[in-house]
């Protein structure tokens, strides 16, 4: 008998499966809500025409090769990376008591970070907001936590956060926990703390001494504004407190297959960066050994180039514009043809998804007789809505919340 005959077979990833079904889907149609990538009007992917400049200028450097990147990672990427997320006069990247740490995207940089966490400071618990992206539980406890906690953040009736709850689940934390929090635009809801609610949040994290580990997956992509999308972490560094933040290069440069990110590392003092530094690099040894190059050779081109980083802000405010175009154009229409309910959350909530206040079952009208494919929380992409779209989705929701 196999070794293998005892393994089951293990859940489909929804995102995956949805994706998969759409594809399969000969419905002309078909509209895809669920898949996290940025679409142009015309529903195609977008290479941003300031990466294209970036390849091409790599392709054509004689002076490159392909030998191993340290470690942690190449300096000019790592320390434009954590220059971008605090600001380049930072306190913290001025006094060296803040370094940055190339990583696979920003599901590497968690993971990364998660392992630190467990097996060198030995923590156990963890919290995450519900909802929240479905990796973070995962990858924490693949990383050795061992107590997930959930904190509230949705309000479905409200469509709104729960702030009273999240702020009474955090002030109950038990000291020491990790904290994971959305930097921006959170997903799934799109749906930010106020800066006065983030101002609490610190009070809270301070008072308990929790440890927050930011997620930060959307700088700049969600408001076309790099520092006001970087506000929270910003405010947090200001504060003095230790944290961690994983960045992903994903949407905001639209490299999603070249898994670029960084973990910057947020200290008190610049005495303690050497062994956290060593620690780091033998947890990446044992893993994955060093990053890759490519995708880490263009968005270092791009951050430290200053035209090229001025034509990357008009791109991402390209992207960002139209994914708020989309939600405006789809709130009209629903309120066009009189859908029950509010949908004013769809017009003030902020980056890639909307969480759409639709339940499962109108979930699955959607899905089954309309081919517009999303996942069952009611999570959608706006990437997905484009001119052509927007207005037989909008048809489809009314259809699905007015059924008896």
């Amino acid at each position: 008998m196999s070794i293998f005959a005892s393994v089951e077979l293990g859940p489909p990833v929804e995102v995956f499966a949805l994706n998969k079904a759409c594809t399969d889907d000969p419905n002309p149609n078909k509209v895809n809500l669920g898949v996290g990538a940025y679409r142009t009007n015309e529903g195609k992917p977008w290479i941003l025409p300031v990466v294209k400049k970036a390849e091409a200028a790599i392709v054509a450097d004689g002076s490159l090769n392909h030998e191993y990147l340290p470690v942690l990672g190449m300096d000019s990427i790592t320390n434009a990376a954590s220059s971008l997320l605090l600001g380049e006069d930072n306190d913290a990247l001025k006094s060296k008591r803040a370094f940055g740490v190339q990583c696979l995207s920003g599901t590497g940089a968690l993971r990364l970070g998660a392992e630190f966490l467990a097996r060198i400071l030995k923590r156990t618990t963890f919290y995450y907001s519900d909802p929240t992206w479905e990796n973070h539980h995962k990858v924490f406890l693949y990383a050795g936590f061992t107590e997930p906690k959930t904190y509230r953040y949705w309000h479905q009736e409200t469509r709104a956060i729960d702030f009273a709850g999240m702020m009474e689940d955090l002030g109950n934390a038990p000291e020491g926990a990790v904290v994971i929090l959305h930097a921006c635009a959170h997903n799934p809801t799109g749906i930010d703390p106020t800066e006065d609610q983030w101002k609490q949040i610190a009070d809270v994290c301070e008072k308990r001494k929790l440890f927050p580990f930011f997620d930060s997956a959307y700088q700049g992509f969600a408001s076309g504004d790099p520092n006001k999308d970087a506000f929270a972490v910003r405010y947090f560094v200001s504060r003095g407190f230790e944290l961690f933040c994983a960045q992903s290069f994903a949407k905001n440069f639209g490299l999603y297959n070249e898994r670029i990110g960084n973990l910057t590392v947020v200290q008190k003092d610049a005495s303690t960066s050497a062994a956290v530094a060593s620690q780091i690099t033998l947890l990446v040894r044992g893993m994955y050994s060093n990053p890759p190059a490519f995708g880490s050779r263009i968005v270092s081109r791009v951050l430290n180039d200053k035209d090229l980083r001025n034509e990357w802000m008009e791109c991402i405010k390209t992207m960002s514009s139209r994914i708020i175009t989309m939600r405006k154009a789809l709130y009209d229409e629903l309120v066009a043809l009189k859908t029950p309910g509010t949908w004013e959350h769809i017009t003030n909530q902020i980056g890639m998804f909307s969480y759409t206040g639709l339940n499962e079952q109108q979930v699955q009208i959607l899905i089954k007789e309309f081919s517009i494919y999303l996942l069952k929380t009611g999570r959608i992409s706006m990437c997905g809505l484009n001119e052509s779209n927007v207005a037989y989705v909008a048809r489809a929701i009314h259809a699905a919340v007015t059924r008896e």
